[in-house]
């Protein structure tokens, strides 16, 4: 999802990375599922990007809850 939101503002993840103070490759880890987030370190990255962090939170909530009603259960 972070990756769409970075995509979408047409920021690459070298001018993303500096804008957090951040080396690049923490960037790559996060969006490449190497390394979870915090929610300061979201807040941060969604206002860096431009985006409401509250907005971009429930968004991504109902994304999960969504896909997850959609997942069948095993049978017993």
């Amino acid at each position: 999802m972070l990756v769409a939101v970075r995509k979408r503002a047409r920021i690459s993840q070298q001018p993303m990375a500096k804008k957090l103070g951040r080396p690049q490759s923490f960037i790559a880890k996060y969006e490449g599922g190497e390394r979870r987030i915090d929610v300061i370190e979201f807040i941060e990255i969604a206002r860096a990007l431009g985006a409401d962090p509250v907005k971009l939170f429930r968004n991504f909530v109902s994304e999960t809850a969504s896909s997850r009603t959609k997942r069948k259960m095993p049978e017993r």
